[in-house]
């Protein structure tokens, strides 16, 4: 059976850390923005919010602060011509008393499907991302003045890149992973 084009799309996407020098395109970026928005979120809570980076001067300090000390493995991403900083809006009801009563934090769940819809949009834009986690969130905060109303959640590089051959991916075999009617782990 021959793959649909969002299998091939979800095939293909992988991690990219190097990145050529080409400026990516306010449209695109806005297309993949609006792709996150419209994911779903618990209680339609929409607690996403995106800081784009892509003016080089501004991108290369933050880099500097962002990236430096035990961050250093994560500079690559200072090459890329654009870096989101996803932050969460939290409201009490939904994200800290769904917390208490179900032991979830629910906004890293409405983020992840977010931060997923703006990953594949971009994929299918011919665009490279990386989702980072490591990366000094005290300094980014202090950088761009974030309140502490926003917890700070990820950054997402993008940008163009060589296309090379995929690597072969390991995974777990699906039987391994996902049952039918019984857990079987």
């Amino acid at each position: 059976m021959s793959m649909t084009p969002f299998q091939q799309l979800i095939h293909s996407r992988r991690s990219i850390r190097r990145y050529i020098p080409q400026p990516v395109e306010r449209d695109k970026i806005l297309a993949c923005l609006d792709a996150a928005r419209i994911a779903p979120s618990a209680s339609n809570s929409q607690t996403w919010r995106f800081l784009v980076i892509d003016d080089p001067d501004l991108k290369t300090r933050f880099a500097k602060v962002a990236f430096s000390g035990i961050y250093a493995n994560c500079r690559f991403a200072a090459e890329a011509p654009v870096l989101i900083l996803i932050t969460a809006k939290l409201d009490f009801v939904t994200h800290q008393l769904g917390k208490q009563i179900q032991g979830i934090p629910f906004f890293l769940i409405d983020i992840g499907i977010s931060g997923e819809h703006l990953i594949l949009q971009a994929e299918e834009f011919g665009l490279g991302t990386c989702w980072i986690g490591w990366f000094d969130m005290r300094k980014t905060r202090k950088f761009f003045k974030i309140p502490r109303t926003y917890k700070i959640v990820s950054l997402i590089s993008m940008g163009y890149y060589e296309k090379r051959p995929p690597r072969d991916r390991v995974r777990k075999p699906l039987e391994e992973i996902a049952w039918f009617n019984r857990f079987e782990g």
